[in-house]
């Protein structure tokens, strides 16, 4: 059935809620799979252990996360709905989703060879101290949720 004007409004809307929901999900799981590489690229930082010793820590960690999934849901609201296509395409738009995965692939790889080039341009300041204090360890994963929001915000809100 393709989705178009004479479908019901209540099918569209039906239909844009359940695509909202399995994009929210899917950048989800992209965003728990971005912490698991942070982990694996700074072993040295144990994000998981340190968040956990102090509660403002944990308060920057859901804080980051509260907003990383805002960014995803309004992105998933505001993607383009593809009218006159059919339904499992306006639910999972197989195109979309290649381009997030890549967009977020990409982003990863960027952010983490820019990371690592300020790192050593700027010897006086010790990135990896941070591993010693569970605030700061709480601050560099906010950010880092922050990127990964806004990295696949802009992946899901671009046009194809």
């Amino acid at each position: 059935m393709p989705i178009g004007p004479s479908i019901p409004f209540y099918l569209l809307v039906i239909f844009w809620i359940a695509r909202v929901v399995v994009i929210s999900f899917i950048c989800t799981f992209l965003g728990w799979l971005g912490i698991r590489i942070l982990d694996a690229l700074t072993p040295k930082i144990h994000q998981r252990e340190k968040i956990g010793e102090d509660p403002i820590s944990v308060g920057l960690f859901i804080g980051g996360f509260t907003i990383f999934v805002g960014l995803i849901i309004h992105g998933a609201c505001t993607t383009p709905m593809a009218i006159g296509t059919s339904l499992r395409e306006s639910l999972i738009n197989f195109r979309r989703l290649g381009l997030i995965s890549i967009s977020f692939f990409v982003s990863l790889l960027i952010g983490i060879v820019l990371f690592n080039i300020l790192d050593k341009l700027t010897p006086k300041i010790p990135f990896f101290n941070i591993k010693d204090n569970s605030i700061a360890i709480g601050i560099y994963v906010l950010s880092y949720l922050l990127f990964l929001g806004i990295i696949l915000h802009s992946a899901l809100t671009m046009s194809l």
